[in-house]
């Protein structure tokens, strides 16, 4: 890997903030809906858990896009990220309850979630300051493997803890790692905005949307992703699927799989950095992972699953370095944060499209059609999104970036 960024003070502080919140994050992701399932049997009970969480962000993605346009990026990060750790702290002190409130775990996670939305975009906004221009891919690569250590590491130690410990420890753990991430924050630099930089107002977030829409190449990468996601994401097929043919003991290796194969791809991918033709990368990488879904669907055994769905990880994770070094190297600092957030709502909606289009073909003809047809769509979409959008195919790094400011 090209581990450049690293050397620089501020981003290695800002990585080793994200690292460490991410991974206790992780473990709330695998506690709380276990202890409201614990506390109400129903699953139901949790899955509305998702629909609480989706709608705050999506209500304040774009707010928080426009507000790390307009302040101190840092400094938003820092309040957002006191507010979380008051949320853990709150489902810490319910769960040490002889009989937690079931209605707690809702407010939390819907106020969670909201700071949440509030604080992606400053975060994803950050890097392309700390870093020079040509160390983007190595950023987005880093990126990769904070993601799927985290994704991979996290929930296990959630699972352990809530199995033994309970979820008291867990969610300690969690409000743990947002004091190590906070000292992290207030030690970097301040990240202040642009001098030009305006309030944020409803004509500053259309603002953003309007530059999105200009420009074929930002389109095209939201456009394959969210394909992707909601055609070639059959998470919610995997209880199902370990039930009727791979095994009960299949069901944690299923989920561990993509991101095993997105962490091998990442610690590998120095390569990327002689690809140009980022538009074209995208769209190549998106499609592997259609072909690979369309091999998960037809395994008859689990070996040749956990191939395929690692094939997947690992093409999801060159399809993302890719897309995040377009948007970092193109969008201009006094957009990127509205930019994160238009971006933060598609990957935060897509999966959950994704789950319904997965479940309902499934109830109609079956499991295996839904994966099958489903890895088929995400290839003839990202060639029909290739076709309409010749600006995102021929897209060339050498010829199109736009160097940041600072």
């Amino acid at each position: 890997m090209d581990l450049r960024p690293l050397r620089r003070r501020d981003f290695r502080l800002l990585y080793a903030a994200q690292s460490v919140s991410f991974l206790g994050t992780m473990v709330t992701y695998v506690a709380l809906p276990w202890q409201m399932y614990i506390l109400t049997g129903s699953s139901l009970a949790v899955g509305v858990l998702g629909v609480v969480e989706l709608v705050p962000l999506l209500l304040t993605a774009f707010v928080g896009g426009a507000l790390a346009d307009w302040m101190d990026r840092r400094r938003l990060v820092i309040a957002t990220e006191l507010g979380l750790m008051a949320g853990c702290l709150a489902l810490m002190a319910n769960a040490a309850r002889p009989e937690p409130s079931v209605a707690v775990l809702y407010v939390a996670a819907g106020l969670m979630s909201a700071f949440n939305g509030l604080q992606r975009p400053s975060l994803d906004a950050m890097p392309p300051r700390l870093v020079p221009p040509d160390e983007i891919p190595a950023v987005a690569a880093l990126t990769e493997v904070r993601g799927s250590l985290g994704m991979i590491v996290g929930p296990a130690m959630g699972g352990v803890l809530v199995g033994t410990a309970g979820a008291v420890a867990a969610f300690g753990i969690d409000a743990a790692s947002f004091l190590a991430s906070l000292a992290c924050f207030v030690a970097m630099r301040s990240v202040p905005p642009p001098d030009d930089a305006e309030a944020p107002t409803w004509r500053s977030i259309v603002e953003g949307f309007r530059y999105a829409r200009s420009r074929q190449e930002l389109i095209g990468t939201y456009v394959v992703d969210f394909v992707a996601m909601v055609f070639g994401m059959p998470l919610a097929l995997f209880p199902a699927l370990a039930a009727s043919r791979l095994g009960d003991a299949a069901l944690g290796p299923l989920y561990a799989a993509p991101a095993v194969g997105a962490l091998v791809a990442a610690l590998t991918s120095r390569w990327t950095l002689r690809v140009y033709r980022h538009g074209l990368a995208v769209m190549v990488a998106a499609a592997f992972w259609g072909v690979a879904i369309v091999g998960f669907g037809v395994s008859s055994s689990l070996w040749p699953a956990l191939v395929c769905l690692a094939v997947a990880g690992a093409a999801d994770g060159v399809s993302g370095i890719f897309r995040m070094t377009m948007w970092n190297q193109t969008i201009p600092d006094a957009l990127r944060g509205r930019l994160a957030g238009i971006e933060m709502v598609g990957y935060m909606s897509g999966p959950l499209l994704g789950h319904f289009e997965a479940g309902a073909v499934a109830a109609v003809a079956g499991v295996q059609a839904s994966i099958v047809s489903g890895g088929l769509l995400c290839v003839v979409g990202v060639i029909v999104c290739g076709l309409a959008l010749p600006r995102f195919r021929s897209y060339d790094a050498r010829s199109h970036a736009q160097p940041p400011p600072g």
